[in-house]
């Protein structure tokens, strides 16, 4: 969808969505048109008790006095408590109202230049669809806008803005492409050729394969693809954006688990099809450092993504067997479908150790017990540093990505002693989602600020959100860029 801007002109053809502030009064474009129409607006509005509340709309089909196909009002609420997360909700309200028009104008009198690109931005994210694999679309089904055009009292200070807003949300559609192709497509070597395209932004890519993990001793990542005939592969991105490119990076380390069959310890066939998207922490990292790099962000920033595929087959590490990690602890592995704290334990590791970065930030569709206490409305937090999850709690507030924070602690991290191991790899099945957390920081070094997103609630819908028509929504990207631009970005 082409998305341009200009100053405020109320088209005079097609379908527009006009900003309505909370109060019913017409802005001065608006009550122009109103006039036009003989009064047909404020009569509509009466009529439906419409006053402007945030994310309301009416519609007004051929409106009397105009040629305009349709009219929709936008209730903006109080503009003064408008923020750029509403913004964005609000622009996806509007493109859903004009989805089916082949071009269409959102009217924004009144509003700063800075929410008219978020509103852009909303309407874009909206706006996705994967429809690869389709080779016969319904097109009475599928969304026809190809042309939006805002309108706002500073076009040329909105276009400069929506650069920015634009950036995120190619990251976030990167995201959501790689979360939604089926594993026979995205496995660990397509999704490193996948992520090199990221090259073309500026971010240096490589990826260590089988034989460099051996070395390195990584024998944890790979037990758990060792039944797979894909090979595994620990793919490092970075984007140096700060004036001293030596400075210690911020390392964020994503679970990809290209496709989870639970390994020995198989699932039950229903709904193993989604497991093709247990790769989504991973993919939530490389959306980032596109994301980044394309807005040039001000920041040292290292992306890992742990890629493996967790098959059955005789090759495969059986429930019982004893790994050795990268930094020298055992796991005693007594559930091969725990398979993704076995990768992030080797991926955290390589990334401190090569790295020495200034905070770890991993993510994980890791558990099922994270859907039964959060739902899809929060994803658990845990971490070893108050600072740290603050400033996440308060990122994630203000983009709608909101965190739950848990409890760590001694009693938790008991369930996982193991009699003939350094560890186990499961708890002794109470607060599943902790005694997961407390694996993961076994493998933190000391003084290294840690936090551990459980995202496996809230990284698919299939009924979609706010933001997303549904299926993969790309939780995540904006959530950690904000992260950045506020405490870890050079002013």
């Amino acid at each position: 969808m082409n998305i341009t801007f200009s100053k405020i002109a109320m088209p005079a053809t097609g379908a527009v969505v006009l900003g309505v502030a909370d109060g019913s009064r017409l802005n001065p474009t608006a009550a122009k048109l109103d006039k036009r129409a003989k009064g047909a607006i404020t009569r509509a509005m009466k009529d439906a008790n419409f006053t402007g509340k945030r994310d309301k709309t009416l519609t007004i089909l051929v409106p009397a006095g105009t040629r305009l196909s349709r009219l929709v009002l936008l209730g903006l609420g109080d503009i003064k408590t408008l923020d750029n997360a509403g913004a964005e909700r609000l622009g996806a309200i509007a493109y859903d109202a004009v989805a089916g028009d082949a071009s269409a104008a959102i009217v924004l009198d009144g509003v700063g230049c800075g929410l008219a690109a978020y509103v852009a931005g909303g309407a874009r994210l909206k706006s996705y669809r994967f429809t690869k694999y389709r080779t016969r679309d319904d097109k009475d089904s599928q969304p026809k806008l190809k042309a939006l055009l805002v309108q706002c009292d500073s076009a040329a200070d909105a276009r400069k803005l929506y650069d920015g807003v634009a950036a995120i949300v190619d990251g976030i559609f990167l995201t959501r492409d790689l979360v939604t192709e089926p594993a026979n497509f995205i496995y660990p070597e397509s999704f490193v050729a996948r992520a090199k395209d990221l090259t073309k932004d500026g971010v240096k890519v490589e990826a260590l394969d089988e034989a460099a993990m051996t070395k390195l001793g990584m024998g944890s990542l790979l037990s758990v693809g060792q039944g797979s005939e894909r090979e595994s592969q620990m793919l490092v991105m970075r984007w140096n954006g700060a004036k001293d490119k030596n400075a210690a990076p911020l390392a964020i380390v994503g679970k990809g688990v290209c496709f989870d069959t639970g390994g020995i310890s198989l699932k039950t066939p229903p709904g193993m099809w989604d497991m093709k998207w247990d790769m989504a922490g991973a993919g939530i990292v490389v959306g980032l450092m596109r994301a980044l790099a394309r807005r040039k962000a001000k920041v040292n920033i290292v992306g890992i993504c742990g890629l493996v595929e967790n098959m059955p087959d005789g090759k495969a590490m059986r429930p019982g067997d004893v790994v050795t990690s990268m930094s020298g602890q055992t796991i005693e592995v007594l559930n091969t479908d725990a398979e993704g704290r076995l990768v992030l334990a080797d991926a955290m590791w390589y990334a401190q150790e090569r790295f020495k970065p200034r905070a770890v930030i991993d993510l994980a569709t890791l558990t099922g017990a994270i859907i039964m206490a959060l739902a899809e409305h929060y994803a658990g937090l845990f971490s070893n540093n108050d600072e740290l999850s603050d400033r996440l709690i308060a990122a994630g507030k203000s983009v709608g990505e909101r965190l739950w924070r848990f409890p760590m602690g001694d009693e938790y991290d008991r369930d996982i002693k193991s009699p003939i191991a350094d560890m186990k790899n499961i708890g002794g099945g109470k607060a599943g989602s902790i005694t997961a957390a407390q694996f993961l920081q076994r493998f933190v070094k000391k003084d290294v600020p840690w936090a551990h997103l459980d995202i496996a609630g809230v990284v698919w819908s299939d009924k979609g959100t706010s933001l997303a028509a549904g299926g993969a929504t790309g939780y995540g990207v904006r959530l950690l860029n904000r992260l950045v631009a506020d405490y870890y970005e050079e002013a």
